[in-house]
């Protein structure tokens, strides 16, 4: 027994000095994990970044969505194009998925909270986009474009925002000080509604200085490249126009940036603004190439320059501009969170900050049926420029005429209890051409081969009225199912009917000048974080 008291013992003496052993080479104690730490400043979500004082945010959201009967996933009626034309080669649906992850981080210091923002996108689409012909998405072909992307395993990554924001001062790619809050969705999901200036709640690179007067009341100026949002097209009558009013673009480099700025009000009652700009018109030369390569051959397009071309001169450049005035009304009785978002826009060779959308602003070209028993069908078409010029040594002033535009969009957004929500909107807009430049339009485009019939009326002007509605359903919070139809109608001045070269499939035959329409229907699914 004693014997046995002692080896037991003995064995438990070896194992503490064993462990003393280990335990002395045992690393140094860690230090404590620094957790993650909220940050109540700047509202919620917002985190401290370990061992800064710098927060931050992450956001965004995934979405789902498709378009039947329109020219784009999100929204874009049927307006030109082979949807315009309604041909077989019109996909009667396009679907697009897409994922957008914000970055916002801020820094308090002496001078206020510098902050920067980064917004992009991350995007897969039907390929072509509301199309299957091969002019667009055959990358064999030199007219081919780059909708290539989308195939199986591919999509693409764009940028909405990315910016630093310090003492005032914005830097990079943000909305411009020209835009109002909603940009170009006082209350629709569709990208694609004009009236006035549209950077699809993105911007694009400026410099802009805001300064705070108190009781809600802002004033921002800033300078804007105009290269993507701001310009549309440039037309040299020397060259021919084609069926639908078009020709290549004579706009030369960008010179100047966008002078822009507003004034804003904005309190428990709503908003109110006013906004400017000014912009630059200036054409490359007189001498272009006239005619562009037909589809599948190699050469110049149109509006090309040519060996020609410095010798032969350029129109002066001329400035024009823009003016909104934007309303939001808030608090109404109808409902919690009910208001009314409205804008009105007039430009003067600024014509996409009228007839804007997230893209290039349409010339519009639509077919349909006709009661003509002499003619194929109808079309209806307006083209959208900033100018256009005829030079000297064609017939005409040299000079630069700007083109007008009027527009006018709104929403009344209703909420009928916390789940359900509907938005109702609308916009009228106006294009205009001064009578110089409608005569040297028409010489252009009305010629014999076109045989017009004996009550042909040529004038370029038209309107565009767009009228939808968007139902939203959130069945819990931050994930929102919503249905948008929208009706598109266009309102041309051309009368009569002629013989015409529509783009190919279309024939070339006698169709009559009528006014278009077009109805789609969107669907989408979004979860915001």
């Amino acid at each position: 027994m004693k014997r046995a008291r002692n080896l037991v013992l003995g064995m438990m003496a070896g194992l503490m000095v064993a462990g003393g052993a280990q335990a002395a080479d045992l690393p140094v104690k860690a230090k404590a994990v620094e957790y993650v730490k909220v940050c109540s400043l700047y509202g919620a979500g917002f985190f401290f970044i370990p061992g800064t004082d710098t927060c931050m945010k992450i956001g965004g959201y995934v979405r789902a969505d498709v378009t039947f009967d329109g020219g784009a996933a999100h929204g874009q009626p049927a307006w030109n194009g082979d949807a315009g034309q309604r041909n077989r080669y019109f996909d009667y649906f396009v679907g697009r998925s897409r994922m957008v992850l914000t970055v916002d981080t801020r820094t308090a210091t002496e001078y206020g909270v510098v902050r920067t923002f980064a917004s992009s996108k991350f995007q897969f689409t039907t390929l072509g986009g509301s199309t299957f012909n091969p002019n667009s998405i055959n990358g064999s072909l030199p007219v081919a474009n780059s909708n290539l992307l989308d195939t199986p395993g591919g999509g693409y990554v764009a940028i909405y925002d990315l910016f630093v924001q310090f003492a005032g001062f914005t830097f990079g790619k943000s909305a411009s000080a020209y835009a109002s809050p909603w940009q170009g969705t006082p209350g629709n999901n569709s990208s694609f509604l004009l009236g006035g200036q549209s950077g699809d709640n993105s911007g694009t690179n400026n410099i802009q200085y805001t300064a705070d007067f108190g009781n809600g009341v802002t004033g921002s100026i800033g300078l804007d490249d105009p290269t993507v949002w701001d310009r549309t097209a440039v037309y040299n009558l020397s060259l021919p126009l084609n069926a639908t009013l078009n020709t290549g673009n004579a706009y030369a480099g960008v010179h100047a940036p966008e002078v822009v700025g507003n004034i804003r009000v904005d309190q428990a009652w709503g908003l109110f603004q006013i906004s400017a700009a000014a912009h630059e018109v200036n054409a490359s030369y007189n001498v272009l190439n006239t005619a562009g390569a037909p589809a599948g051959a190699v050469g110049l397009p149109s509006a090309a320059p040519t060996a020609l071309s410095e010798i032969s001169g350029h129109p002066d450049t001329k400035w024009g501009g823009a003016v909104m005035a934007a309303l939001q009304i808030k608090n109404l009785p109808t409902g919690t969170a009910d208001d009314i978002k409205l804008d009105a826009s007039y430009a003067k060779g600024a014509t996409k900050y009228v007839i804007g959308t997230d893209s290039t602003s349409p010339s519009v070209a639509l077919f349909g049926g006709t009661g003509n028993p002499a003619a194929y069908q109808s079309i209806g078409f307006g083209a959208t420029t900033d100018a256009v010029y005829l030079p000297v040594a064609a017939g005409g002033d040299g000079s630069l005429h700007l083109t007008e535009a009027i527009g006018v969009r709104g929403a009344f957004n209703h909420n009928w209890d916390p789940y359900w929500s509907t938005s109702l909107y609308g916009s009228y807009s106006v294009v205009r051409y001064d009578g110089t430049a409608k005569a040297f339009i028409c010489a252009n485009y009305t010629t014999p081969a076109k045989a017009v019939s004996a009550d042909y009326v040529c004038n370029p002007d038209f309107n565009v009225s767009q009228l939808g509605t968007v139902t939203r359903w959130t069945p819990v919070k931050n994930l929102t199912f919503s249905a948008e139809v929208q009706w598109f109608h266009l309102d041309q001045k051309f009368q009569g009917s002629a013989v015409l070269g529509a783009a190919a499939p279309k024939p070339s035959t006698r169709y009559e000048f009528k006014d278009q329409d077009a109805v789609h229907l969107e669907l989408r699914v979004q979860r915001n974080f």
